[in-house]
């Protein structure tokens, strides 16, 4: 955001990135989120199969009507016609009712299947590390839960059942078009495998494309994610311009992707409508000359033309049903890719039972970097239960990285930290985290009411118990001041509260989770104060009985706290209570010396 580069092509996919597995195999995955719904698979592929027998019918009865009609001039028998007549009516009102339950039935089954795909994906993407979501963009992951899941409904659905429809018309009207004329059927049948190489060949071309329009539509919607969350900062640097650019870039990426597919699908069907219609045209020519010398009558020739047309119509068919099965391989890739994706942060084998923690916490020679950069190096301390532990220190010192690994967001890469006198890494982590309550600075708030957010803490609290919450928070009042009251929605990610409601609705929704750890990083250095004296009331009401962690960069807010540990470049460097390390002249000593002149200068300038 500090400075607005020119517009640059589009960006190219890694080379050196791993490729995405496009198994046909991963089709046989996908399947399997159709075996809930199999029966009503079963059902609406044996609706298509009599639908498409009943099709094959069709041609043989328009063809003695043919000759009924004409081949009888002059006639007043009027029985064949009427009852030839009677039975197309009858096949087409039956060919109608078993299509009617297919498309219903299977697309039941393919709604069946992307909703059960999406529930899968999102639920495994909340087991996965913050270190997944580090190295992911949100648009991209969001992409591949709606768009590429979106893209696999029809191979789930009606591909498979259109698939062995299309094989039951072709090998039935292939059969009945030797039957009728084999030497009519030798000409129709000598351009299917031309129609078969081009569908095979440019099929490929189509599926990789395919891929390359998911990628570039994928990162278009992380341009867009990242400009719109963070919209307030876009249009502070009046930089609606550097964001237009860089997602009309990703737009416009998409945009000659999908002309490049579109031109490829349009080559495919171009090359088969020729081929196709063209061999209807000899096939026209040649059948004529036989009508004419006698060896055909009119109504086989129309039957034939019809059987042909079904074939050519068939291999269409198959040749666009083998497109959709391209474009799944590529968007299964995608959404496999994101299944088959495991968290850094595994599961105990036999987990240690954590009901109602004591709240003790030891750092034994914690080391943790991230890739090749160290963060923290050789930390140890004990925080007995209970007992409220301040944090501080320069940017950059490590402070967030520390309290991230109580909770397991990120596991150390050296040495051990316990809770209780066990390893975290031996407790169930919802067992862990159930005992660990967090109040950042950047309260997130959900797109619900203010009575949900509070409840997130204990889905199952009663009304009463959020009410209890919000009045041990400083909330209640600010609450009820609401027309809705807790019914009041708070927008997305609370925007419709100010920060000091935010927190104090946060510090109510930790209060009702009851932890046994609670961690506040830099919970009210972004308050005026007026909102942090009330927020700080509700914090101390919240550590009363926990074992606290509390971050911040003003010290004045931890000089009561019990024990201070000062943190610099990943290390421990000072541990004591605030008159002590004053008293020590060390870091500490410096850093609140240089802030209390600050404050003392800012409000001399407010004088």
């Amino acid at each position: 955001m500090l400075s607005r580069p020119s517009p640059r092509p589009p960006a190219t996919r890694d080379p050196t990135a791993p490729r995405v597995n496009r198994d046909p195999r991963q089709l046989a995955r996908l399947l399997a989120f159709a075996r809930p719904s199999r029966h009503l698979f079963v059902l609406g592929l044996l609706a298509t199969l009599v639908s498409s027998g009943l099709n094959l019918v069709f041609p043989l009865l328009f063809g003695r009507l043919i000759d009924a009609s004409f081949l009888k001039v002059g006639s007043t028998d009027t029985g064949p016609l009427d009852r030839t007549v009677l039975a197309l009516l009858g096949i087409f009102a039956l060919s109608a009712l078993f299509g009617a339950a297919q498309s219903y039935l299977l697309s039941r089954v393919g709604a069946g299947v992307v909703a059960d795909l999406r529930r899968a994906l999102f639920g495994h993407l909340l087991t996965l590390s913050p270190r997944f979501f580090a190295d992911h963009k949100t648009g991209d992951l969001t992409s591949r839960l709606t768009a590429d899941v979106g893209t696999v409904q029809t191979v789930t659905s009606t591909a498979l059942a259109q698939l062995a429809a299309q094989g039951v018309s072709l090998i039935g009207a292939v059969t009945l078009l030797v039957l009728t004329s084999p030497r009519l059927s030798l000409l129709t049948l000598a351009v299917i495998p031309l129609v078969v190489g081009t569908a095979v060949v440019i099929g490929r071309q189509i599926r990789r494309v395919s891929r390359e329009v998911q990628d570039r539509v994928a990162e278009a919607n992380a341009s867009a994610e990242e400009a719109i969350s963070g919209v307030r900062v876009v249009q502070s640097f009046t930089a609606e311009p550097v964001e237009e650019a860089r997602y009309g870039r990703g737009v416009i990426a998409s945009f000659l992707a999908a002309l490049k597919r579109a031109r490829l699908q349009a080559l495919m069907g171009g090359t088969m409508s020729f081929l196709t219609f063209g061999a209807l045209a000899v096939v026209l020519w040649y059948g004529g000359r036989q009508v004419m010398a006698g060896d055909l009558t009119p109504g086989n020739l129309v039957t034939f033309l019809i059987y042909a047309l079904q074939v050519g119509g068939t291999v269409a068919a198959l040749t666009g049903i083998f497109n959709q099965f391209q474009e799944a391989l590529g968007a299964s890739g995608r959404i496999f890719e994101l299944l088959d994706e495991r968290s850094d942060l595994p599961e105990p084998a036999a987990p240690t039972p954590l009901g109602r923690a004591q709240g003790r916490v030891t750092f034994d020679h914690v080391s943790f970097q991230y890739g090749d950069v160290p963060t923290l190096r050789d930390v140890s301390f004990e925080v007995p239960a209970g007992q409220v532990v301040a944090l501080v220190g320069p940017s950059g010192a490590g402070k967030t990285t520390l309290v991230n690994l109580i909770p397991r967001f990120w596991d150390v890469t050296g040495g051990t930290l316990r809770v209780d006198g066990r390893d975290v890494r031996d407790y169930a982590l919802a067992d862990l985290r159930a005992q660990v309550g967090l109040v950042p600075q950047e309260t997130l708030l959900f797109s619900g009411t203010v009575e949900d957010n509070i409840r997130y803490g204990r889905p199952g609290a009663s009304p009463g118990e959020v009410e209890a919450a919000a009045r041990a928070a400083n909330a209640h009042a600010f609450i009820t001041a609401f027309p809705e009251g807790y019914a009041t929605v708070v927008g997305e990610r609370g925007v419709k509260l100010s920060g000091g409601q935010r927190q104090r609705v946060a510090i109510a929704r930790a209060l009702l989770k009851d932890p046994r750890i609670l961690i506040l990083d830099e919970a009210t250095s972004a308050l005026d104060n007026e909102s942090e004296a009330l927020v700080q009331a509700a914090l101390d009401t919240l550590m009363q009985g926990r074992t606290t962690f509390v971050i911040a960069h003003r010290l004045s807010t931890v000089r009561n706290a019990g024990r201070i540990l000062v943190m610099d470049a990943g290390e421990i460097v000072e541990d004591g209570t605030h008159e002590a390390l004053i008293a020590a002249g060390g870091l500490y000593r410096d850093l609140y010396e240089r802030q209390f002149r600050k404050e003392q200068e800012a409000r001399a300038e407010l004088v």
